[in-house]
């Protein structure tokens, strides 16, 4: 696997990592580990991904591509297990995976040890930050907890609300948002009142709501992703909430929507523009390459079935090309 620094030199160089180490023009097949959460509670992640990816052509970077694509059942263990096997006995240049932050972490754990660069496409910060050991080695599309959570109390403070409280996964990807919220809501005068936690596949949070509830807050932000952030919204609304409900990017999908029907109208969400891309203005950068993402996702899923999730596979793919054309000038995949 050292090999593969020289291959994926451009990589680094596209992000200001790294160098080359071979000099030589090649045409080979490159082979793309994609590892996703087709089951379990990040499934609804992992499907829409798995979806655009299979649009992709049969080349990338001008070279023909090969995709192997597993499930690791939004299971830690299975993620590790299944990154080790591509790395190991499938041989692949580059792996793209996982769906969500705690599988995308020990992916990263696993692959970075053997230096196979990694493009998660799960959110939390801690898959790239900071950025040694395996982390040298990782990349992630989605932004970071600190952009969403500003967003939001930035929001808040226009609508005059001083108090937030968290109803947050027990995992990697709630817990970093929390801290997140813990660390910003001080700079910004938000007083947190209340932080609750829930497991991705527990059936009731009543516990946890009553909770949130009795410390009165003026809003409250729902961290975690994929349908179970629905089961907190639902509780809160259910239980008589008139306050601000928000949601990280994790939820952005139909699925989403469709578990959590009308107890989400009127909440709010922190989710990168290109679910909305053809509302933006022509002087936007991102206007073009989100529009015709959304053609190309409209015309094969439906417009009711546009995710967030989709589109970061399809980014992914977008970057992995444009790294594959420069790097096979001077290093040979799949050695």
């Amino acid at each position: 696997m050292q090999s593969l620094l020289g291959f994926f030199k451009t990589m680094r160089a596209l992000l200001f990592i790294g160098a080359a180490t071979l000099s030589m023009t090649v045409k080979a097949d490159i082979h793309v580990g994609v590892i996703l959460s087709l089951t379990g509670p990040g499934a609804s992640l992992g499907i829409p991904e798995e979806k655009v990816i299979n649009l992709w052509r049969n080349e990338m970077g001008g070279q023909k591509v090969k995709f192997t694509i597993l499930n690791d059942n939004s299971d830690t263990s299975t993620a590790a297990k299944t990154a080790m096997r591509l790395i190991t006995e499938d041989k692949v240049d580059l792996i793209i995976g996982s769906s969500i932050t705690p599988t995308s972490l020990a992916i990263v754990e696993a692959a970075g040890a053997e230096k196979v660069p990694v493009i998660s496409l799960a959110g939390g910060g801690a898959i790239v930050l900071p950025q040694d050991g395996p982390r040298r080695w990782a990349f992630k599309l989605s932004p970071t907890e600190v952009i969403s959570a500003n967003r939001v109390m930035e929001h808040m403070i226009k609508s005059g609300l001083k108090t937030i409280a968290t109803i947050g996964v027990a995992n990697s990807y709630g817990d970093g948002f929390l801290k997140t919220v813990e660390t910003l809501a001080p700079t910004k005068s938000i007083k947190v009142v209340s932080s609750e936690k829930y497991n991705a596949t527990d059936q009731s949070v009543t516990a946890q709501v009553l909770k949130v509830l009795s410390s009165n807050p003026d809003a409250v932000y729902i961290l975690s992703s994929g349908t179970p952030g629905a089961l907190p919204h639902i509780e809160l609304i259910q239980r008589g909430y008139k306050g601000h409900v928000y949601q990280t990017q994790g939820v952005a999908n139909a699925d989403f929507l469709r578990v959590g029907g009308k107890a989400l109208e009127g909440s709010f969400m922190t989710v990168a523009p290109v679910l909305v891309g053809d509302q933006l203005p022509d002087s936007n950068p991102i206007k073009k390459v989100a529009v015709d993402f959304l053609k190309k996702s409209d015309a094969n899923f439906g417009i009711q079935n546009r995710s967030l999730f989709g589109a970061t596979a399809w980014d992914a793919l977008l970057i992995s090309d444009a790294a594959v054309k420069e790097a096979v000038k001077v290093a040979k995949p799949g050695t």
